[in-house]
């Protein structure tokens, strides 16, 4: 036994000095292991991570052990490497049903809701058509029928200027336009999600319902005015639902120099209506790939020489119905945010868009301070956002941070990626070699930041404003 300890312990600090001298030397992102949290966060078996789900929780307990056994400790304040929230998170039974001249039709052969305020709706049949939708005039509260549409057409496409109208309900007819959106929702409807205490805001929501042909045609021969309602069915919520956050903490030589935040998300659609016979919205690339590159940079910074900034390492919640993760991490942070030096999100970073320069991440809002070009000029594989008609900056994490000052940026790679928000998002479909060398071209740059002097900034007109 005693000769088993001592080969143990030499083992072990073999290891030890292995990782040591392997930092000194300069750190090398291993492809199997970026692999490895792949094959975990974005198997079949996690189901999609659904946001505020059992799924959620467990990727969320999986990066707050990694963090563990980097050597990362619990933020200021916490005593463990999860932060959770309570959300309120409405779910759609099958018996959600639309009213109309005593016939009830039934959700799933009828119709199919995509968004909905999560509560019923009725209103008066106003018919516009397709063509009219710029000078048609209707009353507030009324449910509007859209009609006409032309052949090959998109229901949608008129969908925001209906909105604007204020109507209760919007009624368009399953198209391709429609499928689309289903497949982007998830596979199910968009009720709005938020946490258990901020007040619930569905002013900016309206209904919208897609009936199949035969309603259509049904509901064209309805009288004008006629009610047409739509009651839900909510599957009973029988305990809390929560959303959780991972956090780890790598403490700076001093405390006076503010804290860096490296963020992703690791949540994503979980399970809805199968596409091509496969229901299960893995979200390797959105959002696998940037919790991979949290994990890595962790791993790498834990293992180096100790750093003058203290570094949070962050991986939120229920990104998909709200950014409700990184909301409730910016009303409860583990560190005061006036000590936060900056914030660097990551954003599906597991293919190579084909407008950037081969090996860089779009990195959004780059006009907007100095850090993009700061991390660039130390070797940073980054570059300007090519979207920025999509408003890529305001989509992620970061914004919620950017509108209180903290200068915050997503990094990403393909911003329009064809397997967005499909079930195709899966570890076939991403490009390892492209991910494991963007990771690889932070390290030293994050090392740079939390050693120097540098305190990004906003450019003149760059910092959001509410």
């Amino acid at each position: 036994m005693a000769g088993g300890r001592g080969l143990w312990l030499a083992v072990a600090v073999a290891g030890v000095l292995s990782t040591g001298l392997r930092a000194q030397q300069g750190w090398t992102v291993r492809p199997e292991w970026v692999r490895a949290h792949e094959e975990f966060l974005a198997s079949d078996v996690m189901a999609g991570r659904g946001s505020a789900t059992r799924d959620e929780e467990i990727a969320a307990t999986y990066v707050a052990s990694e963090f563990m056994g980097y050597g990362l400790k619990p933020a200021p304040g916490m005593s463990g490497y999860l932060q959770s929230a309570e959300v309120d998170a409405p779910v759609l039974s099958s018996d959600t049903v639309l009213s109309v001249s005593g016939i009830k039709l039934q959700q799933g052969k009828d119709f199919y809701v995509l968004f909905s305020t999560g509560s019923n709706v009725s209103g008066g049949l106003v018919r516009v058509a397709d063509g009219a939708v710029g000078k048609a005039s209707v009353p507030k509260g009324s449910a509007v029928l859209l009609t006409d549409v032309p052949a090959g057409g998109s229901s949608l496409q008129n969908l925001g200027a209906l909105r604007r109208m204020a109507p209760a309900l919007v009624v368009v007819e399953q198209d391709a336009s429609t499928e689309r959106m289903l497949t982007l929702l998830g596979g199910k409807a968009r009720i709005p999600m938020h946490l258990k205490e901020a007040a619930s805001s569905t002013s900016s929501v309206t209904t919208v319902v897609a009936v199949s042909a035969a309603v259509m045609s049904h509901l064209k021969g309805v009288k004008e005015g006629e009610s047409l309602s739509l009651s839900l069915g909510i599957v009973p919520q029988v305990k809390p639902r929560m959303t959780f956050n991972a956090i780890g903490y790598l403490p700076g030589s001093d405390p006076g120099s503010g804290t860096i935040l490296l963020t992703a998300h690791l949540d994503h659609l979980g399970v809805g209506r199968p596409v091509d016979g496969d229901g299960i919205f893995n979200g390797a690339n959105d959002d696998a790939a940037g919790t991979t590159a949290v994990l890595e940079l962790a791993h790498a910074l834990a293992a180096g020489p100790k750093l003058r900034r203290s570094i949070l390492f962050v991986c939120y919640g229920s990104e998909e119905p709200g950014e409700l993760g990184s909301e409730y991490f910016g009303k409860h942070p583990p560190v005061p945010l006036k000590e936060l030096v900056t914030n660097l999100e990551f954003e599906m970073i597991g293919s190579q868009d084909p407008k950037m320069p081969k090996g860089e991440l779009l990195f959004t809002g780059w006009e907007r301070s100095n850090l993009g070009p700061a991390l660039k000029a130390h070797g940073a594989k980054l570059g300007p956002d090519p979207y920025p008609e999509e408003h890529f900056f305001e989509r992620s994490d970061n914004y919620q941070l950017a509108l209180q000052g903290i200068v915050a940026h997503t990094a990403a790679g393909w911003g329009t990626v064809p397997t967005y928000h499909r079930p195709d998002d899966d570890i076939a479909h991403l490009n390892l070699e492209f991910m494991t060398s963007a990771i690889q071209s932070l390290v030293e740059p994050v090392r740079w930041l939390a050693t120097s002097d540098f305190k990004p900034s906003w450019n003149p007109g760059g910092q959001p404003k509410r």
